[in-house]
């Protein structure tokens, strides 16, 4: 899976339109795609990046009506480090805007607009009770092309997305080398994204923000072939709320490190522990080494990524349930999760 913000130069396609202000009055037949792009546009906004001679354009959405924007960690990462970021409203309007803080393992950002008031707040959905098939819309900027929106369905949900990375890795991050990627529990959707769409909103068809758009499959083109993944709210609120409050992120881990799992020369469900840290949650609840991890609280864990994001998933201190397989016997243990935090 690859982002699909950050890297496309925004002034290549900039549009000239004029000032849009906010959605007009529909009329009483306006469809439900109609209805929603009514509802969500105006609190999506454009989001521009500039570093040097290098720019890249993403999309964010408003949190707060004094200027909070939610948005992806790989659209405004590089900003944290002296880029200037520019923010363009729906209704024609621009505002510089400053980081507030970044978490690189939900691949989640959080920018502040300067000297805005009273900006029109997305509403914030319930990712946890989505269905496959449950009609879906994207709105955000793809190719630069502020305020535009796609449809779609969802696709599957929980699909474990890994978006890689150079930073070092830890080896109790539940797969050897998983810290050094992004993985999430994603939910994956046939709405058309694109390179410029990263930060934006999928929202129900209440206009409810369900996910943020943050990663495709292409075929090569870098262009969407109807493979879109967005991080599920629920999953990822509390970080933002930690982010918001000046905090620093954390996130749930069991303490574990997992490698696929074979038979003979086939590959086979599940991942096997390889390791245990000390004092973890894992090995308090019993689990050793050679164990085949197949679900966590009911999510089933095909893959050592699965792990990985369905853990993600979960916030420090929650108890889940681990099915796993010791000597060919299915068993179940209950796990407090750790926190990532050293504090913690």
């Amino acid at each position: 899976a690859a982002g699909v913000g950050g890297s496309f130069a925004y002034d290549a396609m900039r549009s000239d339109s004029p000032s849009r202000g906010q959605a007009p009055a529909l009329p009483a037949n306006a469809d439900a795609v109609e209805k929603v792009a009514a509802i969500v546009l105006p609190s999506v906004v454009q989001i521009n990046t500039v570093s040097g001679d290098d720019g890249g354009t993403g999309s964010g959405v408003i949190i707060s009506s004094d200027g909070v924007i939610l948005t992806n960690n790989h659209v405004v990462g590089d900003a944290a480090e002296g880029s200037t970021i520019t923010v363009n409203f729906h209704d024609g309007t621009s505002a510089k805007a400053t980081v507030l803080g970044t978490d690189a393992v939900t691949d989640i950002g959080v920018i502040k607009a300067e000297g805005v008031s009273g900006l029109p707040v997305a509403e914030i959905g319930d990712s946890e009770g989505l269905r496959v098939g449950q009609q879906v819309v994207a709105v955000g900027s793809p190719y630069g092309l502020e305020a535009t929106v796609t449809s779609g369905i969802v696709s599957a949900l929980n699909r474990a997305v890994s978006i890689g990375s150079d930073e070092p890795s830890d080896p109790f991050e539940e797969e050897s080398g998983a810290a050094a990627r992004t993985t999430y529990p994603a939910i994956q959707t046939d709405t058309a994204i694109n390179p410029g769409n990263s930060g934006g909103p999928l929202v129900d068809l209440a206009g409810r923000v369900i996910g943020i758009n943050s990663s495709i499959h292409t075929a090569g083109s870098g262009g969407s072939i109807g493979l879109g993944f967005a991080i599920p709210i629920h999953a990822i609120m509390p970080v933002v709320d930690q982010l918001v409050a000046g905090e620093q992120a954390t996130h749930a881990r069991l303490g574990i490190s997992v490698q696929g799992n074979t038979e003979g020369d086939q590959v086979a469900s599940g991942a096997v522990i390889e390791d245990i840290e000390d004092g973890s949650g894992a090995m308090e609840a019993g689990l050793e080494v050679g164990d085949i991890i197949t679900a966590i609280d009911g999510y089933l864990t095909p893959t050592p990524d699965s792990v990985v994001a369905t853990v993600r998933s979960f916030r420090p201190g929650d108890s889940v349930d681990v099915t796993f397989t010791r000597d060919g016997v299915e068993k179940v243990v209950t796990v407090v999760l750790n926190s990532d935090s050293a504090d913690e």
